[in-house]
């Protein structure tokens, strides 16, 4: 996780039987496993939290003369498929993530997993889009079984084409140009799972009225997006965005992502941008020229307009309620991974000029001022912390504040520094303080990785108190939690989330002052 969200961020078949006599069509009409979709039947599997359908197709293979493409329908199958084992990983490198020791090169990735959990009735559903840069991770990332049995929501998770698979923009492939797709290729097959659980999610139990897009980091930059996409119009009606504003959810302009994309070709070997070029090599041979490069939509033309922020301002965005936040600590996950987990911790020597190396000159001096090294434990403290403000806290209130006039925001801000460090950092074996860092909220709320994260009764009580904030959010209402204060709405106070000897959860007005984000809002382009 550590090495595929920095390079994203900075840069950032199934067998058939026999068909079966005609079974229930709903997961939860009879207790059955077996269910019909549109394009035909698969069988799931019954766990101790409901019922689970893993790698269900939702698009065709991208493949062939469907690489750089946009998704394409599923073509219906005979007989029952099963599905009880996740789909193929989208196109990515290795990583040190559990479970990531291998590069995927496999390009039939495009499925979905559902998780429903016992009971009768339309529940509301929410689909989890992964984090990763855009240029890795999967639906499988988190199990949320058991969140969806404590909400009483049916959950989705998705695969979607990730790196230059996903985001190669061109002058024209096949024409794909024309209307925004070339470079959003990724986006679009999010979009495309979104219309899968419109036609299907009745099936299962949902109700296809009640969808939540939810994601967190990439996956909350994706819901950034989506939010501003007219063609994500109708698809849910309401949206989780979990550190996902960094950048404010801006995307590449199309010269950028053009002049990117004739690069990459080259790379690749492929100078002349030629279609039959370009889908004539390995995936293998795409993987490997597309490090270095910056991978993310694209804006302009019907997909989208204008930029997110831009849209939200004027009114042309979905008009749903979000919930929205970050982590107090995102930045140290960065600083220890450009810096200790290197053996080169930063030191006071260095400090000045790395500030000012990622900054510049004039905006250097004023971070070296409000984030000097010696009011903390260590200069890569420092750093992590002017970066963390940077990068993610100031820009999710910055995201708070522009939404706040277009309609219910509720704001969250996940400040647990006693929290064990996510999978990937447990395993380093590292006593580096990480706090309440990038991605560890995530844990909290899911079976992360499909792990169970080792918490102690605090932090017990805390993860139950959060799944109670975000289900009756993903039920319609108000995030609430018993006997805690409800998430604010609009501008104003934000809900810190806390352990009960760290204080508890409280409304916080300071937080914008804690972040620096006047330092960091005057920095904004305008």
């Amino acid at each position: 996780m550590i090495r595929r969200v920095i390079i994203g961020i900075t840069a950032l078949a199934a067998v058939l039987v026999a068909p079966a006599p005609a079974p229930a069509e709903s997961a939860t009409a009879q207790h059955s496993a077996l269910v019909r979709t549109d394009t035909g039947w698969v069988r799931g599997e019954t766990t101790t939290e409901g019922w689970q359908f893993l790698g269900i197709p939702y698009a065709q293979p991208p493949v062939g003369g469907l690489r750089w493409k946009s998704p394409q329908p599923v073509r219906p199958w005979q007989g029952v498929r099963t599905a009880q084992d996740f789909g193929n990983r989208c196109v990515q490198t290795a990583s040190w993530d559990p479970g990531y020791d291998r590069p995927s090169h496999t390009e039939d990735c495009l499925d979905l997993n559902v998780y429903v959990p016992e009971g009768v009735g339309r529940r509301p559903v929410m689909v989890w889009l992964h984090g990763g840069g855009l240029t890795a991770g999967a639906g499988e990332d988190v199990v949320p079984d058991t969140f969806a049995r404590q909400t009483g929501a049916v959950v989705v998770t998705v695969n979607y084409r990730l790196g230059a698979m996903g985001f190669l923009a061109t002058a024209g492939l096949d024409g794909e140009a024309r209307d925004g797709v070339s470079g959003n290729f990724g986006m679009l097959d999010q979009q495309a799972a979104l219309r899968w659980v419109r036609a299907n999610i009745a099936r299962f139990g949902g109700d296809p009225g009640r969808v939540t897009i939810a994601g967190e980091s990439a996956g909350g930059r994706s819901v950034c997006t989506q939010m501003a996409s007219p063609t994500a119009k109708g698809l849910y009606r309401a949206g989780i965005v979990e550190s996902g504003a960094y950048g404010n959810c801006a995307a590449r302009t199309r010269p950028t992502a053009v002049a990117a994309g004739a690069a990459f070709a080259k790379k690749v070997g492929c100078a002349e941008l030629s279609t039959a070029c370009l889908r004539g090599k390995s995936a293998e041979e795409i993987l490997a020229a597309q490090a270095g490069f910056d991978w993310g939509p694209v804006v302009g033309g019907a997909f989208l307009p204008v930029q997110p922020f831009e849209a939200y301002a004027k009114g042309a965005a979905a008009r749903v309620p979000v919930l929205n936040g970050a982590n107090q600590d995102e930045g140290r996950m960065f600083a220890f991974a450009q810096f200790d987990s290197t053996g080169t911790p930063l030191t006071a020597e260095r400090y000045p000029s790395v500030v000012k190396a990622v900054w510049g000159a004039d905006l250097g001096e004023r971070v070296l001022q409000r984030y000097p090294s010696a009011d903390y434990p260590s200069p890569t403290l420092a750093y992590g912390t002017a970066f963390g403000d940077y990068l993610m806290a100031c820009p999710a209130l910055r995201l708070g504040g522009v939404l706040a006039s277009r309609g219910p925001v509720y704001s969250y801000e996940f400040a647990d520094r006693t929290s064990p460090p996510f999978a990937s950092l447990r395993n380093l074996g590292t006593s580096f303080d990480f706090g309440a860092t990038h991605v560890n909220e995530v844990q909290y709320l899911f079976k992360h990785f499909g792990l169970t994260t080792p918490l102690n009764a605090e932090q017990r009580t805390l993860s139950r108190q959060m799944i109670q904030y975000w289900g009756s959010f993903i039920r319609g209402g108000v995030p609430r939690a018993a006997g805690q204060p409800g998430m604010p709405d609009r501008t104003g106070p934000v809900l810190s989330l806390r352990t009960a000897s760290q204080g508890g959860n409280t409304l916080s007005t300071t937080v914008h002052q804690e972040h620096r984000c006047d330092l960091w809002d005057s920095a904004v382009p305008r």
